[in-house]
């Protein structure tokens, strides 16, 4: 995941695939859900050191908490999670969690209920996503596409076709903007190869036939041997009404978003090493002057002042070592 963001840093790709990530429940802290470290939250670090904004998309049944734990008081990364919610692992992503102090509204969360199909999908995901990335512009986009939001999945309870998973893919596609898919829970293994065989297809706007070729592995899709599956005839307790409702939310929370984030926070690598050498020179000044800079300069977000420390560190190390070789020369002379 994170050499999938290299490349879109270095502009060697538009889009990086890596099926084996999306470990999207592993805290700082804490292995949990499968998940013992988030690949996720590591490749958005990677993608930050380049683009302002980074927008995170969870299509796996599951919330993505880890990676909304991780970002949950900045803006330079919104989170997005479509999930079943209740008594379900892992228990969050209520609508209310929005995000704290700088990051508040940056955190989107639709809880979704059993039997949810294509159609329903795709009225939620469409309008949302597409406002958001109307009011968020985000640089870079990482997108979480768990295959246990299958029908037929062992530990899922939703109804969405392959066509339907992949259909999110394609819409985010067309955006252009680089673009970071990764993998995340399945556990009807045929279908999870099936539907990220799919998806890979939809990264690379090839078409594949339904019909599956001879290989190795065959009689695991056996008996009509296709790539696609079909939906069952569950009951969906998604009512229009309620879809509605927690859509329309969602979209009224995003109205508090600036229409486009004009302040600058942390910018590229290459600003970064400057900005944390300019502010180990006013360390030196005094506090006072210290303080007119930051004054001057905005509030650069908690993600941000983290990779940035270490930046400052390295170079009070420089420094330093300069004082001291300066003070030994002038013992010399």
């Amino acid at each position: 995941s994170i050499g999938g963001a290299v490349k879109l840093n270095m502009g060697k790709a538009d889009v990086a695939v890596n099926w084996a990530g999306g470990l999207h429940h592993a805290k700082k802290c804490e292995a949990s859900g499968f998940c013992y470290a988030n690949d996720i939250v590591l490749a958005i670090l990677e993608l930050l050191k380049v683009h302002q904004r980074v927008l995170y998309i969870d299509i796996d049944i599951h919330h993505g908490d880890g990676v909304e734990e991780a970002f949950f008081t900045t803006d330079r990364v919104m989170t997005v999670s479509f999930h079943k919610y209740g008594e379900y692992f892992p228990g969050t992503g209520d609508t209310k969690d929005i995000g704290a102090k700088g990051g508040k509204y940056y955190a989107v969360n639709f809880p979704l209920r059993d039997g949810i199909d294509d159609e329903s999908y795709a009225s939620i995901f469409r309008p949302i996503l597409g406002k958001i990335m109307e009011q968020y512009q985000p640089g870079a986009i990482v997108m979480q596409c768990g295959a246990d939001s299958l029908v037929g999945d062992r530990l899922g309870s939703f109804n969405l076709s392959i066509k339907g998973h992949g259909r999110c893919v394609e819409f985010m596609k067309t955006f252009n903007v680089p673009l970071l898919i990764l993998g995340g829970g399945g556990y009807t293994i045929r279908n999870v190869a099936r539907c990220w065989a799919y998806e890979t297809a939809v990264a690379l706007d090839e078409q594949l036939r339904n019909e599956l070729p001879y290989n190795d592995y065959y009689e695991y899709f056996a008996p009509d041997h296709h790539l696609h599956i079909s939906p069952s005839n569950m009951e969906n307790l998604n009512t229009p009404d309620y879809l509605a409702r927690i859509k329309e939310r969602i979209l009224d929370n995003l109205r508090h978003l600036p229409s486009a984030p004009g302040l600058q926070i942390g910018g590229s690598a290459e600003t970064a090493r400057v900005d944390s050498k300019e502010e180990d020179v006013d360390e030196k000044e005094g506090d006072g002057d210290k303080d007119k800079k930051d004054a001057k300069g905005g509030d650069a977000g908690e993600g941000s002042k983290d990779h940035r420390n270490h930046g400052e560190a390295k170079d009070k190390v420089k420094v330093e070592d300069k004082e001291e070789g300066a003070e030994d020369k002038d013992k010399k002379d």
